[in-house]
This record gives structure tokens, sequence and C-alpha cells, in this order.
């Protein structure tokens, strides 16, 4: 029996892209966010790399607004087990504090107020092409 616990390779851009699907944000929309030198392109190779770099890591992360720890430890079979093994307890765990429709709500809102920036960044860049002309 081995002493030392191996620890399972965590696929950081794959944890990145289930975080974004799970806020309905779609590579594009991170892309803008992420700054000028990012395209959706740009965004589903960085979803690819099993290691992202810290400071691009903490930037997605401020985006997403999860952790940064999040994304680096998020292992989706260890979620699974305890959710299938934790199933029992449920109910006896409930957080009354915890109102899960106002955490809708706010990401909703969240959702709506980046989807209003990338429209606004649309119409500048379509500003842009028009004055070019």
């Amino acid at each position: 029996m081995s002493t030392t616990t191996e620890r399972p390779n965590i696929h950081h851009g794959r944890n990145v892209k289930r975080f974004r699907e799970m806020l309905g944000l779609k590579q594009e929309a991170l892309a803008i966010e992420l700054g000028e030198e990012w395209s959706q392109k740009r965004v589903s190779l960085l979803e690819a790399k099993e290691t992202i770099e810290d400071d691009i890591l903490a930037q997605v992360a401020a985006i997403l607004k999860v952790p940064v720890e999040a994304i680096k430890n998020f292992d989706e079979e260890k979620a699974i087990y305890n959710i299938q093994n934790n199933y029992d307890n449920a109910a006896h765990n409930i957080n009354y504090n915890f109102n899960p429709i106002e955490k809708i709500v706010q990401l909703y809102d969240e959702k709506v107020a980046l989807l209003e920036r990338l429209l606004q960044s649309e119409r500048e860049k379509n500003e842009l092409r028009k004055s070019k002309q």
C-alpha cells in the first residue's frame, strides 16, 4: 500500500468550460470580457488546455465570479461521488438561510448586464466600421 496520495489530473480548461456553461455565458462573451486580444477561438483553445497559467486563470475566475481554487480543484468524479453518497442525508443538511431563487435572480441580472455590454461593444464595432467607410 502506497503512503503517497495521488492527485488526479484536474483539467483546468474543462472546468472553465463547465463554470462558463453553468452561467449561460458564450465563449464570445467571455472573450470580450477578457480583452481585445481575445477571440472566441482563443477561448476555445483555452478550454482545451489541461493547465492554464495562473494570471489568465485569475482573470477568468474573476469574470466568472468563482474562486480560482474552484477551477483548479474541481473534480467531477469526486463531486458525483459526494452527491451520490450524501443524497440520503440531504434532508438533514438543508441550509434554510440560503435562498436559491435569490441566487438565480442575481446570476440572471449579471448575465443581462454582460449581454448589454456585449451588445454595446457590437454597436461600437459597427460605428467604427461605418466611420472607416
